[in-house]
């Protein structure tokens, strides 16, 4: 008995600690990428083609790698050059002084790392076998992981310079490339090409209602992410605040990532998908409505019931519908929906709205666009062909 409990834990420990890592090295490093290209003294256009490519890398290389290694078999082997690639990378950026090698090494970095999270994630919920609604608390190391790393990151920083940002990331992801080791991933009973896995889902008529809404859903959340900052700054609002704003948001996480095996229960991964999109939807217009960052602090607490809820949901649902032999490129897809095709729409949308019209009705117009579009998908779910091809 006690060998049984201590298998099982075990494969709850893994991922826990992979998350855990794989949030704290990003938490290192990605709030001071732009900080870095502008000590390199780059240009807005340049800095904006630098981070615009992060989506377009995700895009293609999310379902790219994630389809080898259902093809192939040899998941924890293309995992791993998906992590040792990028920590290499990033070991170098310090000694980089002028765009070109800046921009191959980037391209290097996030088109390798595109489909670690999906790896992960499949391999998680092949370990969870019965219990695949526990996926949230195994997620939650993520976040703590990230909590915990951001002010340590900031203190270093500070004190020894852009540097060890990156050589903070590094060091953790490549700890983390060890406890990648545990991982056991799904067997193969049915191989495929990539090209023909693809389109097995994007044929799929419940796999085009998911795909749009994760589209939505990966604008909503760019537009969060990528234009709070600026917004809050309308409303007068200083850099401590914004702090105390990201603080607000990574702590409400806590308690639904940690509840989530009930939500899912609850909804069922469908249901928790369009209940994640409507506090999505409510968040935004309560952006719009509001008139000091006062308020933004109250609203960031509905941050734990859209995009974790959403996450949880989608990898849930993912797994669930997945073709035989293709839960790495469900995964991968999924992945590149939110992070790619979404995320670069609501990071040019969002530029453009912020721009012309202000940040309140920036949110207003996408929050309102979140809000139409998971009406309409829910209503064209419950048409008797889409529960027919259910």
């Amino acid at each position: 008995m006690v060998q049984d409990l201590w298998r099982a834990n075990i494969k709850k420990v893994t991922p826990f600690s992979f998350n855990f890592l794989y949030y704290a090295a990003g938490a290192f490093l990605f709030p001071f990428v732009v900080l870095y290209y502008q000590g390199l003294g780059f240009t807005g256009v340049q800095i904006g083609l630098l981070s615009g490519m992060v989506p377009l890398l995700a895009l293609v290389g999310a379902p790219l790698w994630t389809g080898i290694a259902d093809t192939t078999g040899r998941h924890r082997l293309v995992m791993s050059l998906t992590i040792m690639v990028p920590v290499i990378a990033v070991l170098i950026f310090p000694f980089l002084k002028t765009l070109g090698p800046v921009l191959l090494l980037m391209i290097v970095t996030f088109f390798f790392n595109a489909p670690v999270t999906s790896f992960a994630d499949s391999a998680t919920m092949n370990m969870l076998a019965g219990e695949k609604e526990m996926y949230g608390r195994v997620r939650l190391g993520g976040t703590i992981g990230w909590g915990l790393a951001a002010p340590l990151a900031g203190m270093l920083v500070q004190a020894y310079g852009l540097k060890w940002a990156f050589w903070g990331n590094a060091a953790l992801m490549f700890v983390g490339l060890f406890v990648s080791q545990g991982f056991i991933h799904g067997k193969i009973e049915r191989k495929t090409s990539v090209g023909g896995g693809l389109r097995s889902l994007l044929t799929d008529r419940r796999w085009i209602l998911f795909l749009t809404l994760a589209f939505v859903a990966g604008m909503a959340f760019a537009s969060t992410n990528n234009y709070l900052f600026p917004f809050m700054k309308e409303l007068k609002a200083n850099e401590t605040t914004m702090g105390i704003a990201l603080t607000i948001s990574t702590l409400s996480e806590l308690p639904v990532l940690f509840f989530a095996n009930r939500l899912i229960r609850r909804f069922k991964a469908d249901g928790l998908l369009l209940l994640g999109m409507l506090f999505t939807a409510l968040r935004l217009l309560l952006f719009a409505a509001s008139s000091s960052a006062t308020a933004v602090l109250v609203i960031q607490l509905l941050q734990g019931l859209t995009f974790p809820a959403f996450w949880v949901a989608g990898v849930s649902y993912a797994n669930e519908n997945a073709p035989e032999g293709m839960s790495a490129t469900a995964q991968g897809v999924f992945s590149a929906m939110i992070f790619g095709f979404g995320s670069a729409a609501g990071g040019f949308l969002g530029g453009v709205l912020l721009g012309s019209l202000g940040g309140r009705n920036m949110y207003l117009i996408l929050g309102a666009i979140v809000l139409v579009s998971t009406a309409l998908i829910a209503l064209i779910n419950r048409r008797p062909s889409a529960i027919k091809a259910a």
